[in-house]
């Protein structure tokens, strides 16, 4: 399970391999809002070159690009030079699901939603069938609605978290946390958002990276309790039983033991050094 997504600029080539060494879990190109109009033809074409000098490699990270506006000829062209290439592409400003049906290429397309229009058309995107995940594009749409407070935004993002489980797409995951000298800022921000069911965290910088993994790693007691289920489950099915029972006589039902299972991987990954 993706716990960082990296967003690195389009334009600035030389950091791509750093950013794909850097421990994240996907890499994005960002030929969005990191490049400068008139360097986003360049950007485009650095990553078309990158993509293809490593379309036989295993990378250490998924590469993903975040393509520009498909309601701009820009985005389409975007759309159409990297969808057989990347990973995954990245679609910003997603407001209806008109934008998705006209999506052509093999990669699977993660909508980002960034505006009033998108949060209120999140379940028809989440549940489009070229859509295999959402996001929320948090300063577009905390500008638009003239946001300050945070409960706000929490509100708009248990919409998101809801669509995308009600679509039974991955996990929400966090935007980005803009201040990247602020660790611990952005730890309390990551532990508040896991709180409210979101998973992961896109970063700007990759010394963010270690600070995001540490804050959505199970802690022991997490793990153990994850591991119990586990257990209990597998139990359940070698005596060939539809319920599973824990020690402590408590059942519980297939989504716990499923999110118990997640819980088991993901404790089982090695840590970052720095944790």
């Amino acid at each position: 399970m993706n716990v960082t997504w990296l967003y690195v600029p389009g334009d600035r080539p030389e950091r791509f391999d750093k950013a794909v060494a850097s421990g994240a879990d996907v890499v994005i190109i960002d030929l969005e809002d990191a490049v400068a109009p008139a360097r986003k033809d360049e950007a485009r074409a650095n990553a078309v070159a990158y993509l293809r000098a490593r379309r036989d490699a295993s990378p250490a990270a998924q590469l993903h690009v975040r393509v520009n506006d498909l309601a701009t000829g820009r985005g389409l062209a975007d759309l159409e030079a990297v969808g057989e290439l990347a990973d995954a592409v990245r679609l910003p400003k997603v407001e209806s699901v008109a934008v998705l049906d006209a999506i052509t290429g093999a990669a699977p397309a993660y909508a980002l939603l960034e505006s009033a229009a998108g949060i209120l058309a999140a379940r028809e995107i989440a549940a489009h069938p070229k859509v295999a995940g959402v996001a929320l594009g948090e300063q577009d749409l905390a500008a638009e609605l003239a946001i300050a407070d945070e409960r706000a935004m929490d509100h708009l993002r248990l919409q998101v978290v809801l669509a995308a489980a009600a679509a039974g797409l991955p996990p929400v995951p966090m935007a980005v946390y803009p201040n990247v000298k602020d660790e611990a800022g952005l730890l309390a921000s990551c532990l508040a958002g896991r709180a409210l069911g979101l998973f992961g965290r896109t970063a700007i910088h990759p010394r963010q990276i270690p600070v995001i993994r540490r804050a959505f790693r199970p802690s022991e007691e997490e793990a153990a309790r994850a591991a119990e289920i586990v257990e209990a489950a597998e139990q359940a099915e070698r005596s060939g039983l539809g319920a599973v029972a824990l020690p402590d006589g408590r059942f519980v039902d297939a989504p716990i033991v499923a999110r118990a299972r997640r819980t088991v991987a993901l404790a089982r990954r090695p840590a970052d050094p720095a944790d």
